[in-house]
């Protein structure tokens, strides 16, 4: 930042100035690194990122300190302009027509996913999932996916972020789930909301990371155009789609979306 503005808000630009230098790092940063490049005491620096963590801007791991997708999610909530929608979109359209069924892509955010784009079945009825609407991570397929398709470490730190809320976790029985999903590519379940759909998901990958999540919330009915089989193929087709164009992109961490919705 330069020049003087007519208002100081000293702790705000140290926030502002941590996660501008996270955001420019291929790599986390310890705390001393991260003192020594914003030339502020580690005392100082310390108490923001206890801040930003508590709030889940930032994650720790033992290699240091890393953005998480909360800004990402915040800037998605209006409707998508960046590079993940971009790509997206114009699959999940086609992905829909073939499929006759409607189809959302979600993130993680926290301890949640979040919906950033959804598609809604082509004709006069149908069932789609609004942008925005959120769910613990482990409690929906989409969230599930995200948790899956991570290093052990990553997946361990959303873990404890879905405890930190009070949340009730069966573990042996998500770590199965979890890791079938891995097995599978993808994975189908009912819809924990409403009987009579099977929630079709799969990965949108970079570098073996899940960065998203592709849903496909199928409705049975005589006027179907696929089979769940068939849509289920559908789903990871375009998932795999989706992750090959956009891997030169997102191999490195997501990089923030400004904006709000």
């Amino acid at each position: 930042m330069t020049g003087k503005t007519r208002y100081q808000a000293p702790a705000l630009t140290k926030g502002l100035e941590i996660l501008e230098l996270l955001a420019a790092a291929s790599d986390p940063l310890i705390m001393s690194d991260i003192s020594i490049a914003l030339g502020r005491s580690v005392s100082e620096i310390f108490r923001m990122l206890q801040v930003l963590e508590e709030h889940g801007y930032i994650a720790r791991a033992e290699e240091g300190y890393r953005l998480t997708n909360r800004l990402f999610a915040l800037g998605m909530s209006q409707p998508p302009i960046r590079d993940l929608a971009s790509t997206a979109l114009p699959v999940m359209q086609d992905l829909a027509r073939r499929a006759g069924q409607s189809c959302h892509l979600a993130v993680a955010s926290g301890a949640e996913m979040v919906v950033i784009i959804a598609i809604e079945a082509p004709g006069l009825s149908g069932f789609a999932v609004r942008v925005g609407y959120r769910r613990p991570l482990h409690r929906s397929n989409s969230g599930r996916i995200l948790l899956a398709f991570q290093p052990p470490e990553a997946r361990a730190a959303m873990l404890d972020d879905i405890r930190a809320t009070g949340e009730t976790l069966n573990e042996a029985e998500l770590a199965e789930r979890l890791d079938a999903a891995v097995a599978n590519g993808g994975a189908i379940a009912p819809s924990p909301m409403l009987t009579g759909i099977t929630d079709l998901s799969a990965p949108i990958l970079a570098g073996g990371v899940a960065r998203a999540a592709l849903t496909m919330p199928f409705v049975d009915g005589a006027a179907n155009r696929a089979t769940v089989e068939a849509c289920s193929q559908l789903v990871r087709d375009a998932a795999a789609m989706i992750g090959s164009a956009m891997s030169p992109i997102m191999l490195a961490p997501p990089r923030e979306v400004e904006g709000g919705q």
